[in-house]
């Protein structure tokens, strides 16, 4: 046991390791989380970086005294990954440490976070898969620029109509798509192997995208299959084929969202947007079959899906405004 180790060091290794098995999504928020954590430690023990072994399981009281301040699920989060950061130093036997007990002591002060209804402008989701349906319509003869166009407009598609998460998208393979059967094996949250629907105007998009990449793809001396969908097309990847990463694959949708609907909207649809937008058309596409939509969403808890059954509900939104915007119901005087 390395009892002379800093905290900055472990703290590194650990996210280090976070890196190579999780979704940066997860590395950014482990992060942010650790460096919280360490600034409680430092301002307790005034030390700006101890020795890890004086970082003893009561240090995560003192953090959540701080953390009193943020939402509860901020609050949630941050106790995931520091008591994940426990579990790597107890592992890499940096620290002795009872487990269960610090599971238990953070399960009794943590705040429980509500549960919030999925928000998502439905109307302007729908405005924006119209405008990428009709995004080609004037393509450039030729180079990147018409490229990055077909791949958008068959980003935006597969969004909608898959529900995948953007990671996920990002990380599709060529090979993983079955072509004759509208499907994709992919590795999504948990590195747990999913199959995933896609429709025929989203693999519609997609062939005429790599249509128009296939002499790149033929030069690349990879396998066609190893090739990423959804490639760079910019001066930094040059006649390579890379795959764009998940915060190319953020501006993608930013820049789209700003083009179809005005800077104003850019804060309001992101790519996560369009996976609520595919939970809530699968219940009203099913007549409200929230097991058919949490299968399609690869939701692990029904009670997940269940959130988006409020927001699918006509026959509700019907009865309400049969109601309250007749003419014949009082005005306010």
């Amino acid at each position: 046991m390395n009892e002379h180790m800093k905290f900055s060091e472990a703290m590194n290794e650990f996210l280090e390791m976070i890196q190579r098995s999780r979704s940066q999504n997860t590395c950014r928020s482990y992060a942010n989380a650790l460096s919280f954590f360490q600034k409680t430690i430092q301002d307790k023990l005034n030390d700006p970086d101890p020795p890890i072994s004086t970082i003893k399981p009561n240090a995560v009281l003192d953090c959540l005294e701080y953390l009193r301040t943020y939402t509860p699920a901020t609050e949630k989060l941050y106790l995931t990954a520091i008591y994940r950061f426990y579990e790597f130093l107890a592992a890499s036997q940096l620290i002795e440490i009872n487990l269960p007990n610090l599971r238990l002591l953070i399960r009794q002060r943590a705040r429980r976070s509500g549960q919030r209804l999925p928000q998502f402008p439905k109307k302007q989701i729908e405005l924006i898969i119209e405008y990428a349906i009709n995004l080609t319509n004037s393509l450039p003869l030729k180079g990147s620029e018409r490229l990055r166009l077909l791949r958008d407009r068959a980003l935006i598609l597969t969004l909608a109509d898959t529900g995948l998460r953007i990671h996920e998208a990002c990380n599709l393979r060529r090979g993983d798509l079955d072509w004759a059967e509208h499907k994709a094996i992919i590795i999504g949250k948990g590195d747990q192997q999913a199959v995933v629907r896609f429709s025929k105007r989203c693999l519609q998009a997609i062939k005429e995208y790599l249509n128009e990449r296939s002499s790149l793809d033929g030069a690349s001396g990879k396998p066609i299959g190893a090739l990423p969908v959804f490639a760079r097309h910019d001066r930094g990847a040059g006649k390579k084929i890379k795959p764009i990463s998940t915060t190319t694959g953020r501006q993608i949708i930013e820049q789209h969202v700003k083009i179809a609907l005005g800077d104003e909207a850019s804060e309001t649809i992101t790519p996560h947007s369009f996976r609520h937008y595919f939970v809530t058309t699968v219940l009203m596409g099913s007549g409200g079959n929230i097991k058919l939509a949490q299968e399609l969403a690869r939701h692990k808890s029904i009670n997940v899906t269940q959130r988006y059954a409020h927001l699918s509900d006509d026959e509700l939104d019907r009865g309400y405004h049969e109601i309250f915007n007749q003419p014949s119901f009082p005005k306010e005087r």
